[in-house]
């Protein structure tokens, strides 16, 4: 859905009497005075900036992620599977959605869950130290446990006996001791028109600060090949590359963790982060 004209915002309406005794009303795009330039550029560097998302906002942020991850091969892991081979694909990307608005609320509940750039150009979803969406609570809210009705016998097979246990194994294996006090990147998505501006930089940035801050490692899997360069730019370093293999091809995931850094050890620039 295209973003809404901020200018329109401020498009006053303008009455033109006519020679008759009615009166005519249109609009028409005008500039702003003073007091609306400043709430513009108030608007736009709200826009640009790292926020919490509320949980009614829930469907907004997973349809980035969606859009995002359209044709990843993880994401997709799970639904084209040959059982479903027969579903169409308005069929398929109404479960890849709601797959990802159940994954993104349940972040909403237990986790952090972040939006940078207008029209929620940016999500990312990060699970903190000490915590998990695994209660029955939150998979309840979130709406997770539909996943085992919804998914057909093969996506539950590859969703909960390989994928959820291959990460879960990893994580703790790569990580040891550490892994209850390390922060997590589940996800992170960028719309196309939202890419190339920083905004998953920043996205990343909002949690490293902390981590460093607390002495604390990060920890993520990178489904796009191209990532894993980009990432290490920010500090993460590659620790295994791990695979699916249910589908026939292995679909692989980089696995990355990144140490704490003190205040100068941070690397500067400004390239953008590409995920999704």
């Amino acid at each position: 859905m295209a973003p809404t004209s901020k200018m329109e915002k401020f498009a006053p309406a303008i009455t033109i009497e006519s020679t008759s005794s009615a009166s005519t009303t249109f609009t028409k795009p005008m500039l702003p005075g003073p007091d609306g330039i400043r709430m513009l550029k108030a608007m736009s560097s709200s826009d640009n900036e790292v926020r919490v998302l509320k949980t009614s906002e829930y469907k907004a942020a997973a349809r980035c992620l969606a859009e995002a991850f359209a044709v990843d091969d993880v994401a997709m892991y799970f639904i084209n599977t040959p059982d479903r081979a027969k579903k169409s694909a308005a069929a398929n990307w109404k479960l890849h959605l709601q797959i990802m608005e159940y994954i993104v609320l349940a972040h909403c509940l237990k986790g952090l869950a972040l939006t940078v750039g207008p029209n929620y150009g940016c999500v990312a979803l990060w699970m903190p130290p000490g915590k998990n969406m695994d209660d029955l609570c939150t998979q309840l809210r979130s709406g997770l446990w539909r996943l085992h009705y919804q998914l057909s016998r093969e996506g539950k097979t590859r969703f909960f006996k390989e994928f959820l246990p291959l990460l879960h194994d990893t994580k703790a294996s790569i990580l040891g001791a550490r892994d209850p006090h390390a922060w997590y990147l589940v996800y992170l998505g960028t719309k196309i028109e939202s890419r190339g501006k920083g905004f998953a930089r920043k996205a990343i940035e909002y949690v490293t600060r902390m981590a460093d801050r607390e002495g604390r490692q990060c920890y993520l899997e990178s489904s796009n090949e191209v990532n894993p360069v980009i990432y290490g730019k920010l500090g993460f370093e590659t620790k295994r590359r791990v695979g699916l293999a249910r589908g026939g091809s292995v679909v692989g995931l980089d696995v990355m963790v990144r140490e704490p850094v003190g205040e100068g050890e941070r690397e500067g620039g400004g390239e953008p982060v590409r995920e999704g």
